[in-house]
Parts: C-alpha cells; structure tokens; sequence
C-alpha cells in the first residue's frame, strides 16, 4: 500500500570551493607576493511552506536534492561565486524529521517560513590569508569544506478544523459526502476508507470550516492492529473532534461499548489528544425508533458520564446535519476569535499541539521498532505499512 503525505529524501549542501594559490606577475613588479582568492561557500537546502501544496507527491518520483557547489577562487584576489542555495517548496503542514535520530527539525506552519535543513560548506581560504611577516609567498591554501548530508522524513499533517473518529462503518465517510462535496467512497463493509479525506463545508458566503475523514480505529490500534493509528497524528491540529458512533451497527453490538473502545485507543495514543474538546455524534438515527434514540441517549449520560455536546444526525437522509454544522461554525468562530485575542491562550494551546506530537510520535516509534524486530526475528524482506505515505484528497 502507497500513500503520498509522508516522503523520504536526501539533501546535500554544496562542497565549498578550494582557496587558490597564485602569485601577482605584473611587468615592472617584482615578487608580487600572494594574491590567490578564497573559494566561494556552498548552497545550503531550506524548505519553504507553500499554501498551495497539498501533497508530497512530488517527493516521491525525485527523492534527492543536491544544492549547487561553491567556486574556487582565483588569481586576483578573486573569491569564488557562491552556491546557489536550494528552495524546495513543501505543504503548510509540514513536519521535517532526521531519519537517522528522529530529531525533529522543524514545522513548516506558515506561508513563506523558510527551514534550513542542511548548511553548505564553509570556503576553502587563498594563500593570501597565509601571508605573515616571516613567510611573505605562502604556497598554502586550504580545501572547502563539504556540505551537509541528511536523510529526511516529511510528514505532512492533515490542516482540519474538525476530525472524525469513529469504528469502521461508523459513518463518518457518508457524513463528510453528505455536509461537503468531498466523495469519499462508501460501501457496507469496514475499511472502506483507506485514506484521510478532506471536505471543505460552507455554512454560509465567507464562513466554512476543513472537516477530515480519518480511517477508522479498531481496537488494539494502539498497539498497531488495522489502519487508524497511521492516521491519528493528522488529528494534532484539529480544533475540535467528531466522535461519531452507529446507532444501529450491522452486527448488532452495542454503540456504548464502540465508544469505549474509541476512547481507549485514543487515549493509549495520546492523553493530550484525548483531553482535546470532542462532541458525541450519535449516527444513523433514521434507522432506530424515537423510544430507541432517547434510551440510548440516556445510557450517554448515565453509563459514559458523558457531560459534553450529544448530537443525534442521520446523514444519509440529511436529518440533523445542518443544526450540527452551524454549532460547529460557531465554536471555530468563537475560537478564533480567543486565539487572536489571548496570548496566553495561544501558548497553551501551542504547547497541547507538541505534547499531542511528542506523545504520538514516540508511540509510532515504537510500533515501528516492534514491527522491525518481529521481521528481523522472521528473515522478513517485506515493508512496514507504518513506514509509507498518506495520500489526501481535498475537495470543496
């Protein structure tokens, strides 16, 4: 299985040009002295956030990047031309990872914010640095340097505003066909989506909000069974979370044990990211009796001690969808405007982010180390799901 949102390359900083060794030889001017010029430093790599990137598909067809060389110097005094340093343009979103230590680099979260990934090599100096009082014809010079070498992971984080979670089959794919123009596919059979979905939903002229369709979790995601754990990074930045659970599941189990199971895994993978604001979405209502629906609303607030917004919506037959996306408008609104207001707010919130980062990341980790000692142990050549990328359709 290939998938395009996380990308691994190589980038190479330009070598820095060698310092020349000449000498000045001009008629009428003897022993001239020194005059060889320093070499030119090398280009160094940056990565610039770019709003106009949804992927990094790119990456995957030319995955290495090599930054222009510095000159020599020459005669003269003349310095060598510098490298032209390399701009590779990445999604807003952007995480950039060593590969090797799993140093985390940076984030590309703006327009235009520039990262330097790797830094050219220092200039090799002429032997006219060399010239001292006792040694007046130096025929030393010095070599540039090479440029740096890394081996990068990019992951690119879904940018949504809201996120579904929910078991396979939940709804969650017809909710986000049903508020926006996004197609995910659907069908009567689990895991059926297979990839993270955006769907932009417009409330009204200039008020819309980015919703994520994440595949689902099943229990034991946490510790790597099924697809959702690959996805719930892509859940960092979401302001808000749809916990949306199937009223009347196919095999006629019971939804207050579904969104248990939800909640643990959610919270074996991150217990920042399970403090984040969360709604219930209880979904397809039309297939269950009003007596049905108010029972099970009431086991929400007995049984799960549920004091957070329940939400009854059928979204094959639009019942419940539209009050839904008009509460939601108006908690981003409202929430934007405490983020332009509020400094201390915006820290907080800043410092949710990188704990919920720092907490799924070292999960993944882990489950990645698991899964290549188990193929170590097996002789196994096969790749690790865990290891490709995540293809993101947008639709408005």
């Amino acid at each position: 299985m290939k998938f395009v949102d996380e990308a691994k390359i190589r980038v190479t900083a330009g070598k820095g040009g060698n310092g020349c060794m000449s000498f000045r030889r001009e008629k009428y001017i003897e022993r001239g002295g020194p005059d060889g010029g320093d070499g030119g430093n090398g280009g160094s790599v940056y990565l610039v956030g770019d709003s106009s990137l949804n992927t990094l598909i790119d990456f995957r067809f030319q995955p290495q990047y090599r930054a222009e060389h510095g000159t020599q110097g020459s005669s003269k005094q003349c310095t060598g031309s510098k490298g032209e340093h390399l701009y590779l343009p990445v999604p807003v979103g952007t995480m950039i990872i060593d590969e090797e230590t799993d140093e985390i680099l940076g984030d590309v979260t703006t327009e235009g914010e520039e990262i330097l990934v790797v830094r050219g090599g220092f200039h090799g100096l002429g032997n006219i640095r060399f010239k001292t009082s006792t040694n007046r014809a130096p025929r030393q010079t010095s070599n540039g340097q090479m440029g740096e070498e890394r081996y990068l992971r990019l992951e690119l984080k879904v940018l949504a505003d809201v996120g579904l979670l929910g078991l396979p089959n939940a709804g969650k794919s017809t909710f986000i066909r049903s508020v926006s123009s996004a197609k995910p596919k659907v069908a009567d059979y689990p895991f059926t989506t297979l990839i993270p979905n955006l769907g932009v939903v417009k409330v009204e002229a200039h008020r819309s909000f980015v919703i994520a369709d994440i595949p689902g979790v099943i229990e034991g995601a946490s510790n790597g069974a099924g697809l959702g754990i690959q996805f719930l990074k892509h859940l960092t930045r979401t302001r808000i979370l749809l916990h949306m659970v199937d009223v009347s599941p196919i095999d006629e189990s019971d939804p207050i044990e579904a969104f248990r199971v939800i909640e643990q895994e959610l919270y074996k993978f991150s217990p920042t990211l399970f403090e984040r604001e969360r709604w219930l979405i209880l979904n397809k209502t039309d297939l269950v009796t009003d007596e049905q629906l108010t029972e099970l609303q009431r086991r929400v607030i007995d049984e799960l001690e549920w004091d957070g917004p329940v939400f009854a919506v059928s979204s094959v037959a639009n019942i419940g969808t539209e009050p839904l996306c008009n509460s939601i408008m108006q908690f981003i609104e409202v929430r934007a405007i405490d983020l332009e207001e509020n400094p201390e707010f915006v820290e907080e919130q800043q410092e949710l982010e990188a704990a919920i980062e720092r907490e799924g990341t070292e999960r993944i980790n882990q489950l990645r180390a698991m899964r290549r000692a188990a193929r170590e142990l097996d002789g196994s050549d096969e790749d690790d799901d865990d290891d490709h990328d995540v293809e993101v359709v947008y639709a408005e």
